[in-house]
């Protein structure tokens, strides 16, 4: 059997933003589903993570693709699109088409595509109706063309209606916290045929701020946000990837 090496691309999604750690780095999503797969096999397996906050659908693809599969990895997870649709002009189907390109090449490389959609944030922000409906032309985008693809792996939470209570959300409300990383890793998991702790499904601790006002919520993130629009400037400007290389993650005992 080959051993498993897994690598993620994308946004702050796949970086894992949100799930902070006392070290003042963000584990998420794509690191726990590592540990939690490993687990699930009782052996090693290989992991790498390229994802990187901020960043649009295209430069996603056109700067973290490549340099992942020069890595031979037997599955790529990817996600993306959740900046573009809080642009004013977006265009669906040109980030739909990203899913294509990524598609492809691992076709072309013999890699095993684990397709994720985000989940749904819109009932905490403004402007929580144009969200949703870009949020569900996106996924139906998506799936149209993967719809005949069965070998592709498919983690879609857009429509996990428990990953919209408030108990998944980090104070931003546009990342999820600890609780909804688990459960994103849960249903990755389950997608790669392992089994993930019940625990991760479910949330296990309750957000210890209190959710902000609605004047200061737009002072420490909506405003920061729109003057990263203006000066056309992104929170992942200037970072490099968590882990660009292999590293190795061993099976941990009474998972």
């Amino acid at each position: 059997m080959t051993a498993v090496r897994f690598v993620a691309i994308g946004d702050s999604f796949s970086e894992g933003v949100g799930d902070e750690q006392p070290d003042g780095g963000v584990r998420g999503w794509a690191d726990l589903a590592a540990q939690g797969w490993a687990d699930s096999l009782g052996e090693p397996i290989s992991y790498a993570n390229l994802a990187i906050r901020g960043r649009l659908a295209w430069p996603v693809v056109e700067e973290q693709l490549e340099p992942a599969l020069a890595l031979g990895p037997t599955h790529l997870s990817f996600n993306a699109g959740g900046n573009d649709m809080l642009r004013p002009k977006a265009d669906i189907e040109h980030i739909a088409d990203a899913f294509t390109r990524v598609l492809r090449r691992c076709d072309e490389t013999g890699t095993t595509l684990i397709v994720l959609s985000g989940a749904n944030p819109s009932a905490q922000l403004p402007m929580a109706s144009l969200i949703q409906r870009r949020g569900d032309e996106l996924s139906a985008a998506v799936l149209r063309r993967i719809d005949d693809r069965p070998d592709v792996l498919q983690a879609l939470n857009w429509p996990d209606r428990e990953l919209s209570r408030f108990v998944y959300w980090a104070e931003d409300r546009l990342h999820m916290n600890a609780n909804g990383h688990h459960r994103v890793a849960a249903r990755v998991i389950e997608a790669v045929g392992g089994s993930a702790p019940p625990a991760w499904w479910h949330a296990s601790t309750v957000p210890a701020e209190t959710a902000l006002s609605t004047a200061a919520y737009y002072r420490r993130h909506v405003g920061p946000w729109l003057k990263r629009r203006v000066t056309r400037r992104s929170s992942g400007d200037g970072r490099a990837p968590k882990i660009p290389d292999w590293l190795e993650i061993t099976p941990t005992t009474g998972s």
